[in-house]
């Protein structure tokens, strides 16, 4: 059994972040209204950094583990990682290209960013992408749940490989670059007519690499299009402190609460590029 089937079967709600599930706390003399219980994905490790509970969520709920499984998920993974950092990785066996529409972005640009299905488990029942860094090379693959039952909703292959910004040929307009925060933000608005978006994979995975990066790729000014919510508004002033350091402009896009930049409508999405560079 592997952690995300445990949470699954104890019907626990969780959050992905990095190689760990996020989940509210276990122990019961802490009242955690907000995740903080950090469970790592393949050893089922856990810890609380709020209120400093720990142990092992296999034990926690008298659980087998399969120590041997893990063992070679581990070096599997750690095969794979080193794969990606030197040559890249290969297009999985049997792979199919993904033929149509998803989420209102076109075929087109799917297929220019090789969105593909997979019958093997790293990519069942998903929409997989490959996600090449500047060199060319695939350092991993972003699949995203087809079917809106299956946990987690995004899954990462292989586990714990550093993400680089998407995509790694991003068209520059007049030098500047739109950062979003999730892979289908970016593609609906490549789609919809914005060529300069940049996706960094979540609020915590940018940093003064990424940004000096966009800098030597002639970038002079960025803008933040996050989610409105807490976390958004977190990762918006921390890319604008990293700006600051490398002398890079940088401005927030305006976005209501409860908004999303993948649901952005093409009409909308047209104003934004008129607002920005008309």
């Amino acid at each position: 059994m592997e952690v995300v089937e445990l949470l699954n079967k104890r019907k626990i709600p969780f959050q992905t972040s990095g190689q760990d599930y996020l989940i509210r706390c276990l122990n019961p003399e802490h009242e955690d209204r907000n995740p903080s219980l950090r469970v790592n994905k393949i050893s089922g490790i856990m810890n609380c950094f709020s209120c400093g509970f720990k142990g092992n969520i296999f034990k926690f709920f008298d659980e087998a583990i399969n120590a041997k499984d893990l063992k070679r998920k581990r070096i599997q993974d750690k095969i794979m990682g080193i794969r990606a950092d030197n040559i890249g990785l290969k297009m999985p066996k049997n792979y199919t290209p993904f033929v149509g529409t998803y989420r209102g972005i076109s075929a087109s640009t799917l297929a220019r960013y090789r969105a593909f299905t997979s019958i093997e488990p790293e990519y069942a029942s998903r929409i997989v992408f490959p996600i090449y860094d500047i060199t060319g090379k695939i350092r991993a693959f972003v699949g995203r749940a087809t079917d809106n039952t299956i946990i987690p909703k995004y899954k990462v292959h292989p586990g714990g490989v550093k993400l680089p910004l998407f995509p790694g040929d991003v068209e520059l307009v007049q030098g500047s670059v739109i950062l979003v925060e999730g892979i289908f933000d970016c593609l609906n608005l490549i789609d919809k007519g914005l060529p300069n978006v940049v996706c960094i994979f979540g609020t915590n995975n940018i940093d003064i690499y990424k940004m000096s990066l966009l800098k030597v790729m002639n970038v002079n000014s960025v803008y933040t299009f996050f989610d409105g919510d807490e976390a958004g508004e977190k990762a918006t002033q921390k890319v604008a402190d990293l700006g600051e350091k490398i002398n890079l402009r940088v401005e927030k896009i305006p976005i209501d609460k409860n908004s999303d930049p993948a649901d952005l409508s093409e009409e909308r999405v047209i104003k934004l590029g008129d607002y920005l560079y008309g």
